[in-house]
């Protein structure tokens, strides 16, 4: 039987090669135990036949993505991941829609009703998160959104994309154990530096700490410099001289709801300086000593140019920066000691190859979203157990890139990696990303040599366990994760 419209059952087969990734439909593994019961029978009274029950229609799992349109080569990426976790032919099967065909992401999501999913995953952007909740979640419908604006977060729709939140309170958690406590934030006037705002004081609320001192510019040289003069209680500086704004172009940049620049153009690198242009003595430090950053391309410059005329780039203020630096960290010598959050490349590697192997290209970095969210809803309706408490459980769940745990008002709390730029620019891994989610005051700043072991409960599976057999031996409730590059168990593929 074949459907029309918004609607199309994913059908496309991956051959001989993806009959081989059989196994990778485990993703996440649930061993849960299960209880059941007998009644007792009336006695004396003679039974009679009653109506056989309706047989209950296996349970499905929908992705709504952009598979046309403006964001059609990320959507596709991401349902690319979706199979690779959920392959074509086992179960839990997966229905595909287009959240940009004519009719919209809302009817999408009527579809996905119709088709009988019982969660959904997706769709991409703010707007189309608001539509497609909008159906979902009258009918208690799970959402698991791919948007990374934790303004749509709320129970039962939970934001699966990294959030400027998650990084900052990631950064905020470890500048504390290096005795920070006074916090402040020099951010564009964008979604994405207000979110950032908006993180740092949550997290410095949370964290009882003084409410931190934020100030927005609009990224010209004159407004960086007075503000960023007021918000170190200094003197406003001489004008510079314009030397990066000639030919330069305006960084495009994320957006709240594009964290990791899926869309957007590079970032310009900030102008080089030797680490002698910095004079850290006999500086009086402002009256913050971390101050977190939100800007790319030509705004970090111009930004970086104030801070060091003001004689900010000092031992005594920890800077702080997005996950974004990573990109172009390089270039980012004269910010020697700052911090930003990362994931672990090594985490992914296995999932990336697998990629690789399958589609001849690297995965996009939101596609690992999708992976995760695919594997995780294959694994609960497996094993019976798509609820709110199995999807909130406080262990979490190890992905692609780390642990991940679903807060029950739709947040998501990642493990992240803190990076420190070096003096010659690039960086290092200075605090490995947790692999139990262990309240910060429990953590320590550390070398990247430093080892983190998991709680029992968790097994996370890697590379270096390839020979082990297909199904992990693990106890009643707990949770095993399998890297794609598992695949070649029970089923005699070559990876």
């Amino acid at each position: 039987m074949s459907r029309s419209g918004l609607y199309s059952r994913d059908r496309r087969g991956l051959g001989k090669r993806g009959n081989s990734w059989a196994t990778l439909a485990a993703g996440i593994f649930l061993f849960l135990g299960a209880c059941s019961g007998s009644g007792e029978g009336d006695r004396g009274v003679t039974p009679t036949a009653a109506p056989p029950a309706p047989a209950e229609k296996p349970a499905r799992v929908g992705l709504i993505v952009p598979l046309s349109g403006s964001h059609a080569a990320i959507g596709q990426r991401m349902r690319d991941a979706a199979r690779l976790a959920l392959p074509e032919g086992q179960s839990p099967a997966m229905d595909v829609f287009d959240s940009a065909a004519p009719e919209g992401p809302a009817h999408a999501a009527q579809m996905a009703l119709d088709a009988g999913d019982r969660i959904v995953l997706g769709p991409l952007t703010t707007g189309d998160t608001q539509l497609v909740a909008s159906v979902l979640q009258p009918a208690n419908v799970p959402e698991l959104a791919f948007t990374s604006d934790v303004s749509q977060a709320r129970p039962g729709v939970w934001v699966m994309g990294l959030t400027p939140e998650q990084q900052v309170r990631r950064l905020v958690d470890a500048a504390r154990l290096d005795g920070r406590k006074r916090f402040a934030a020099f951010l564009p006037d964008t979604a994405l530096g207000h979110s950032m705002g908006e993180g740092l004081t949550l997290a410095c609320q949370e964290a009882g700490l003084e409410v931190p001192q934020i100030v927005f510019h609009n990224g010209e040289a004159d407004d960086i410099a007075q503000k960023l003069a007021q918000l170190s209680h200094r003197s406003v500086p001489a004008p510079a001289a314009s030397s990066d704004t000639s030919g330069a172009q305006q960084d495009n940049g994320p957006s709240a709801a594009d964290p990791l620049n899926e869309n957007g153009g590079e970032a310009a690198p900030a102008s080089p300086s030797s680490a002698a242009d910095h004079q850290e003595a006999s500086v009086t430090p402002p009256p913050f000593d971390a101050l977190l950053l939100g800007d790319t391309g030509l705004g970090l410059a111009r930004v970086i140019e104030v801070l060091k005329s003001d004689q900010l780039l000092i031992p005594q203020v920890r800077i702080l920066g997005p996950m974004l630096w990573r990109a172009f960290d390089g270039k980012l010598g004269d910010l020697r000691g700052a911090w930003y959050v990362a994931f672990d490349e090594h985490q992914r590697s296995g999932y990336v190859q697998s990629y690789q192997n399958v589609y001849h290209q690297k995965p996009s970095p939101v596609a690992d979203f999708a992976y995760d969210a695919a594997a995780l809803a294959g694994a609960l309706i497996r094993q019976n157990k798509l609820d709110v408490a199995t999807l909130t459980q406080p262990k979490g769940y190890i992905g692609v890139n780390g642990l991940f745990h679903l807060r029950s008002d739709g947040r998501v709390i990642r493990a992240l990696g803190i990076y420190q730029i070096a003096p010659g620019g690039g960086s290092q891994m200075i605090v490995p990303a947790s692999r139990d989610l262990t309240p910060s005051s429990t953590l320590s700043v550390k070398s990247s040599s430093a080892s983190v072991s998991a709680p029992s409960a968790v097994a996370v599976w890697s590379p270096a366990r390839q020979a082990d057999h297909a199904a992990p031996k693990t106890a009643s409730g707990d949770i095993a994760v399998w890297s794609p590059s598992r695949q070649a168990h029970g089923s005699g593929a070559t990876p």
